[in-house]
């Protein structure tokens, strides 16, 4: 992998892999834990991917996996299941191209990959305890999905360190939800340079700034609000109703 991509090849990949792909246009990606055996365990809702739960949903075509026919024999029908989904590679990929998330990257290759969703500052855990997160909320389920609050990203990114932001009420847990919300963000609370400097170069210097900042502080690493706790634990909260997220109806991306 390098400074500006994470693409990886398949036979680099091993149980415990936070993999992605992007899906239309690289507007969002779907991400997901290889669990080895060319399985994937990953986070949607009702069996559906979401994108960015923004217009941009209704302006592009859909990238989801289109519905077989024939049912693959490895992955969960879209019927049951409780949002946490097992998948062969290939169904997962969709087409699309395979890539590896980061763990550990330091500040400045943080910030060099400007597109969220690719990279944490934080460490992952060990490869066999991200395998048995992954498949004891396939058994055992992840709550229900939000689009800006529990996405995809967020399923895999507890699967590999353990840790869960428990605040329901702020916005953009994940590194994509950030840049969805990050840059517009941005742009907003940079305007009032324009009533100190009209030197466009100097606007967007600080709009970057801004959006780089945003993009640090939102990390799982820097959350005061990011709890480690167990798969056990998790589960047993979300059963008796003590963690629940309340999927955003008018956010959500529209059934295809």
């Amino acid at each position: 992998m390098g400074l500006l991509s994470n693409r990886i090849c398949k036979e680099s990949l091993k149980p415990g892999d936070h993999i992605y792909s992007w899906r239309t246009a690289y507007i969002y990606a779907h991400h997901g834990i290889y669990v080895g055996n060319d399985t994937v365990i990953h986070f949607t809702r009702r069996g559906q991917e979401v994108g960015t739960g923004t217009v941009l949903d209704i302006l592009l075509v859909s990238s989801g996996p289109a519905r077989s026919q024939l049912h693959c024999p490895t992955c969960t029908p879209q019927e049951e299941g409780n949002g946490v989904f097992s998948s062969c590679l290939n169904c997962f990929l969709a087409g699309g191209i395979l890539y590896r998330f980061e763990y550990a990257v330091s500040p400045s290759i943080f910030i060099a990959k400007a597109r969220g969703g690719t990279c944490t500052l934080q460490p992952a855990d060990p490869d066999d305890l991200v395998v048995h997160r992954a498949k004891y909320l396939l058994e055992n389920g992840f709550g229900c999905y939000n689009v800006f609050n529990k996405n995809c990203e967020d399923f895999a990114i507890y699967c590999k360190t353990g840790l869960l932001v428990l605040d329901q009420l702020t916005i953009g847990h994940s590194g994509q939800a950030i840049s969805i919300i990050g840059g517009p963000l941005s742009a907003v609370l940079s305007a009032p340079m324009r009533l100190v400097t009209t030197n466009i170069y100097g606007m967007a210097a600080t709009m970057v700034g801004l959006y780089c900042a945003s993009r640090y502080a939102a990390d799982i690493s820097m959350r005061r609000d990011a709890v480690k706790i167990s798969v056990e634990d998790l589960t047993a909260r979300l059963a008796t109703g003590l963690l629940q997220v309340i999927e955003p109806q008018l956010l959500a991306a529209p059934a295809h």
